[in-house]
């Protein structure tokens, strides 16, 4: 596995990744409150109200929502939004903004910033929905943007194939390589874990379904004039 570090391929349509930075500070802030507990405590209660649980998901009218203490009421599937915003711990967050940051200036490029939100948001959703389906007796929380971020990756894949990208290689030697080898070998991984991994606590098919979303939402989310599978290597 690679751990990426910076991407050689500039913006050519838009003058900041806005939307990306405000993801990530969202992310980093929300993962803050509740870490430190100085206003809602990340405990199991907390974590079943704002994480995404498939046997409740899949309940429908059977199970209407959250009732907080103070009487507010959370929708169950508002939990399909809330769910990527949490973070079981600072190594579960590190990695997905990072993925995030190296990855998602691009896609934001290709797409503009009000559709890049939208394309974030149903990556997510998806992963989440295919991870219910395929477990729908599940009681297990469904927490982090490992599935948005999923989508991120498999849209950069088809647009920027070819893009050298310094990755860590074994956490410590850094390495140029282009995307594809970088990003298949993660996508491989995950197809990989999903057949011959038993561990309950990695939501496989979220990040299967967050491949999903991202390959085809970017084939019709993509501004006009981008290409599908760009040839050039980067920039400096």
């Amino acid at each position: 596995m690679f751990i990426p570090l910076h991407d050689t391929n500039p913006l050519k349509r838009i003058h900041y990744q806005y939307v990306t930075v405000a993801l990530i500070v969202l992310n980093v802030a929300i993962y803050a409150i509740f870490e430190t507990g100085w206003f809602i405590p990340l405990d199991d209660e907390n974590t079943a109200a704002f994480a995404v649980i498939p046997a409740k998901l899949m309940a429908g009218g059977g199970v209407p929502g959250t009732v907080f203490a103070n009487g507010a009421f959370m929708p169950e599937r508002f939990t399909l939004i809330s769910y990527m915003f949490l973070h079981g711990s600072w190594i579960h967050l590190l990695g997905n903004m990072l993925f995030l940051w190296v990855f998602g200036d691009n896609i934001e490029d290709a797409m503009g910033h009000l559709r890049f939100i939208i394309f974030y948001l149903m990556c997510g959703i998806f992963a989440a929905v295919l991870h219910s389906w395929m477990n729908p007796t599940s009681d297990l929380p469904l927490i982090g943007a490992s599935g948005a971020v999923a989508g991120v990756i498999s849209a950069y894949l088809i647009l920027h194939p070819k893009v050298k990208v310094w990755v860590l290689a074994l956490w410590r030697i850094p390495i140029r390589i282009t995307a594809a080898w970088a990003l298949g070998i993660w996508i491989a991984a995950q197809f990989g874990s999903l057949l011959f991994e038993s561990e309950e606590s990695v939501a496989w098919w979220a990040h299967i379904g967050g491949l999903l979303a991202g390959a085809v939402l970017i084939l019709i989310m993509r501004r006009r004039g981008v290409v599908l599978f760009d040839q050039t290597r980067g920039g400096a």
